[in-house]
């Protein structure tokens, strides 16, 4: 029996030694309104790893301004790209998709279990850790789905996990797969990815913009290695490409509050390339592992509408690698390779 440290138990015995293979990315709301993107907000929103001072004026900022109106406004963003068939977000979509096909992919290793939570939201990973401990997993190799290490992102994962082991008595042996950012297979994939999407265009772009999700400026100051990340994979993806940092511009989205965030701004960006004249662009998101919000509505939708608004005719959207052959052979020797000596 996994039993906690307070004596209560968690789950029931293991059958036999097996290794659990965990898929983490962020998280999203249970449903598309207002109550349960209020729900997702708060948990997010608490985490001293998205917003460090988590002091008197933020608790009263969040509870009393944030969590009262911004709600119903995300909840309309999320109902656009919403997946109605399944009811839920494409990020839980596409992310369960990722843990079935790494389970068949590697089914030669049957003493291995794939599963997949979220960091916010469900499934969480308190459930699913305990859920693999129950099938009889005695080893863990947990995969935060960033290709860029963050603070915010890949260092919440592992506060989770730890979080969770701490309440165990028996606990798994545990691994966390490394940012992957400037690996050869992430950035072929990323390069043929963008290759077969522009030779189904009309018209090839005249500019191509790789937006990552932004960061305040003062996180990279106090050493987060984000920003240097992100550079890293646009430099890659230049070389990868026979590009410059002309045709090939690095951007970052998604600021919130007031403090100064990574420039240039994604959106500041759409107005001025339109302005000065461009008029075909192409946006990816080297930055995501799976589209999103912050990829179907904000990019997709938003950005698109300010580029078109300012004079730009033709805004491409390059889906991230999701599921597709590509992206699983990403995942899957990422995941082999931190197995290597288990299996």
């Amino acid at each position: 029996m996994v039993t906690r440290v307070d004596g209560s138990a968690a789950a029931a015995g293991p059958v036999r030694s097996r290794i659990g293979v965990l898929l983490v990315n962020l998280g999203t709301p249970d449903t598309a309104d207002a109550p349960g993107v209020r729900v997702y907000l708060k948990e997010f929103l608490s985490d001293p790893r998205v917003i460090e001072n988590q002091g008197l004026v933020w608790k009263l900022v969040l509870n009393g301004i944030i969590l009262r109106t911004r709600p119903g406004r995300k909840a309309r963003d999320y109902r656009k790209i919403w997946n109605n068939e399944k009811n839920e977000s494409p990020l839980k979509t596409i992310t369960r998709a990722q843990a079935e096909k790494l389970a068949v992919d590697i089914a030669s290793h049957d003493h291995v279990v794939v599963d997949w939570a979220m960091r916010y939201g469900n499934p969480s990973i308190a459930s699913r850790i305990e859920a693999l401990t129950a099938q009889g997993c005695d080893r863990l190799l947990v995969v935060p789905l960033y290709p860029q290490y963050s603070a915010a992102t890949s260092a919440t994962v592992c506060d989770e996990v730890f979080r969770v082991l701490a309440l165990m008595r028996a606990q798994p042996t545990l691994r966390v797969t490394p940012p992957y950012y400037d690996d050869p297979d992430y950035i072929e994939a990323i390069a043929a990815s963008i290759k077969t999407y522009l030779a189904g265009l009309p018209a090839q772009p005249e500019v191509i913009v790789a937006s990552f999700h932004g960061m305040p400026q003062k996180y990279v100051d106090k050493g987060d290695p984000y920003a240097q990340q992100c550079v890293a994979t646009t430099e890659a993806l230049r070389k990868r490409l026979g590009l410059d940092a002309s045709n090939l511009l690095l951007t970052f989205q998604s600021r919130f509050g007031f403090d100064a965030w990574l420039q240039p701004y994604t959106d500041k960006t759409m107005e001025k390339l339109a302005k000065d004249g461009v008029r075909r662009i192409a946006v990816l998101t080297p930055g995501f592992s799976a589209d999103c919000l912050e990829t179907l509505e904000e990019i997709a939708q938003e950005n698109a509408e300010i580029f078109k608004h300012n004079g730009g005719e033709q805004f491409s959207f390059i889906p991230c690698l999701n599921d597709s052959e590509g992206g699983m052979d990403v995942i899957r020797k990422l995941v082999l390779r931190e197995l290597q000596g288990w299996i």
